[in-house]
């Protein structure tokens, strides 16, 4: 209670007291503080044993609490100790009101600049993943993009030499897409991507990727356990579910085909990398669409 009057006698106005370090616990559970005061020697839990335990709760928070420790013991030892321990601030009884308003101010500033570092440094962190978050999803359709699909088929593939399974790399190429483009404008031809893109989703299982990788090229990343349950007709009933009618758009539905290049890849293979995977899936891409286009070629 001295403390405290003095303590508000200084300006402070939220001074909360607590019978024991146990109560102090639950007390800054309910409601963080800027600095604890504690004596060394306490029942049940010391003030060491007190410091520990803010220091683990700030952790969790994650918070700064500075903390200064009372103590009638004299000398360099108990010192060093208390600030090995992670004390900020030592202060040997009897108490002065100089000192401990001066000691109190500075272990404010402390926690202070350390809460203000850690707030910087979260909303830093959450601009980090929103920027990659954004520099992995294309803008038009909201789908991964090319960056995206190389890291998800590294991964799958790594899984796939080391755990079993098979995975297909699919790429779609719209055939006519620019002949959109010259006769209903730029804005239909994203419509057109974007009713695609739905598509595409409906086609798939939730667990798969489809990516946008070009100007009007996607990809399909299917991952199947074991291989033998990976049917070699999956691209064409793709193929069929995308052509099956126009794609609806302001305009009404407008008619697409789609070429489609397939590589499978399951265990056992020789080890493929993600690019040569990748290359030739767009090797029978080319190929469908000298052979005509709205179709596809698997291998």
């Amino acid at each position: 209670m001295v403390l405290k009057n003095t303590l508000e006698r200084l300006g402070y106005e939220d001074v909360r007291l607590a019978g024991s370090a146990a109560q102090a616990l639950e007390s800054l559970e309910e409601r963080q503080a800027d600095v604890v005061l504690a004596d060394w020697v306490m029942p049940q839990m010391s003030g060491l044993e007190l410091v520990q335990a803010i220091r683990a709760m700030d952790e969790d928070r994650p918070r700064y609490t500075a903390i200064i420790l009372f103590t009638a013991k004299e000398g360099n030892d108990p010192m060093l100790e208390a600030f090995h321990q992670g004390v900020d601030d030592y202060l040997t009884k009897p108490i002065n009101d100089v000192q401990l308003a001066a000691r109190v101010y500075a272990a404010g500033r402390i926690a202070t600049l350390h809460n203000r570092l850690m707030e910087t440094s979260a909303a830093l962190d959450a601009a980090n993943r929103h920027l990659e978050q954004q520099a992995m999803v294309d803008p038009i359709t909201g789908l991964a993009n090319l960056r995206a699909l190389n890291q998800r088929l590294e991964n799958v593939l790594m899984e796939t030499q080391s755990r079993g399974g098979a995975l297909c790399l699919a790429v779609l190429d719209l055939d006519h897409l620019e002949h959109v483009n010259a006769r209903h404008g730029h804005d239909l031809g994203d419509e057109v991507l974007m009713g695609l893109s739905r598509r595409l989703r409906l086609c798939v299982r939730p667990t798969d990727l489809v990516a946008r990788i070009g100007g009007d090229e996607f990809a399909l990343l299917l991952q199947v356990h074991p291989p033998h349950h990976f049917n070699r007709d999956l691209c064409r009933r793709i193929h069929a579910g995308i052509v099956r009618e126009g794609i609806p758009t302001s305009e009404g539905n407008i008619p697409v085909s789609v070429s489609i290049g397939a590589r499978f890849h399951t265990h056992g293979q020789s080890l493929s990398t993600v690019h040569g995977l990748l290359s030739l899936a767009q090797e029978n891409l080319r190929q469908a669409k000298a052979d005509g286009g709205n179709r596809v070629v698997a291998s």
